[in-house]
């Protein structure tokens, strides 16, 4: 299975940009969940608007499908200014960035996502840009080479990572506010999903939406794929609209667990559990058991099975945890087939 092709991968596809923009909040009043995070960005937008200034650099950090990219919509939009997307790697030179700030309005919100894998050349380049509002560009080559400096207007960078620990001190220093956005509630999660089936025209019962926000493994973007895989199951194999059984239905048709698990992460469980009696088993054993690279397991799968307390990282490799022998069905004590 790739990627792509995960129900409960947390991964934006693009096939879904469209739908994703659709459903997103346009004010913090919309916005569900965080709630700590929206009480406090509430409070610098508001001291902004108050002084007549523009606010802070803004840092999101966290996992994938969390409402990072809405937030700084939000921002600008609460600001009433422009929004101008952008992501680290597409600024691959200085002139990318230069000519991305030097169009920008008074007040623009500048948002760069996964901004850990901006080059080094281009993060140098925006440190005086974010301090001073300055840019200095060099002309020509050689020793008729010269240097210019350009005002820039006072622009707010909204920047977005799910890998805080590979920024620089120097860049992380230049951010104002610095939060991170942490997994979703189910009930949280229930209430986006009741919001999205409302704005999508879908009837859904409280319970549908419960099954749906279970599985989602804590994060908005999984819950709307899935809110849309139960729609279609529900248009098809019953009166269109989501009750529990529905939800429930649909979702063992694609192979999702209560817990929001597919069926690679149980592979990888089971695997743990079946060939190596739990481990403990080192990782490029482990994925070449389950027909995977190393890095996928160790950044897309593990994450998700460390946190349900799943799986253990030792020194001396992956070993699944008595919770694992439970979820599957297996006692404690050795390490039954399983179905």
């Amino acid at each position: 299975m790739s990627m792509e092709d995960r129900a409960v991968g947390a991964t934006l596809r693009e096939d879904e940009r469209e739908l994703d923009a659709a459903l997103r909040p346009r004010t913090l009043g919309e916005f569900v969940g965080q709630h700590r995070v929206k009480e406090q960005l509430g409070l610098l937008i508001e001291g902004a608007r108050a002084r007549g200034e523009f606010a802070d650099h803004l840092l999101f950090s966290g996992p994938p499908g969390l409402g990072k990219t809405t937030l700084g919509g939000i921002v600008a939009h609460e600001m009433s200014v422009g929004f101008r997307p952008t992501s680290g790697p597409a600024l691959e030179r200085a002139g990318d960035l230069a000519a991305i700030l030097t169009n920008l309005e008074d007040g623009d919100v500048l948002f760069v996502d996964e901004v850990h894998r901006m080059p080094r050349t281009v993060e140098e380049l925006l440190y005086a840009a974010l301090e001073d509002f300055k840019l200095d560009v060099v002309i020509g080559k050689g020793p008729s080479a010269r240097s210019i400096r350009l005002d820039l207007p006072r622009f707010t960078l909204v920047a977005a990572t799910t890998r805080p620990g590979m920024l620089t001190l120097p860049l992380r220093e230049r951010f104002g506010f610095a939060p991170r956005l942490d997994y979703y509630s189910r009930e949280d999660l229930e209430l986006v999903v009741l919001r999205s089936a409302r704005i999508l025209g879908v009837e859904i019962e409280s319970d549908g939406a419960h099954e749906i926000a279970r599985r989602s493994r804590g994060t908005p973007r999984v819950a709307h794929r899935l809110l849309r895989r139960v729609r279609d199951f529900a248009e098809v194999r019953a009166d269109g609209r989501i009750t529990g059984d529905a939800a429930r239905g649909g979702l063992e048709l694609f192979e999702v667990d209560e817990q929001g698990l597919d069926k690679v992460d149980v592979a990888i469980l089971g695997t743990l559990i079946r060939k190596f009696d739990g481990g403990p088993v080192g990782l490029s054993t482990l994925a070449a058991s389950v027909g995977e690279e190393t890095e996928t397991i160790e950044d897309v799968y593990e994450p998700y099975l460390l946190q349900l307390g799943f799986l253990k990282r030792t020194p001396r490799g992956r070993v699944a945890t008595d919770l694992a022998y439970q979820h599957l069905g297996a006692a404690v004590e050795g390490a039954l087939p399983l179905s």
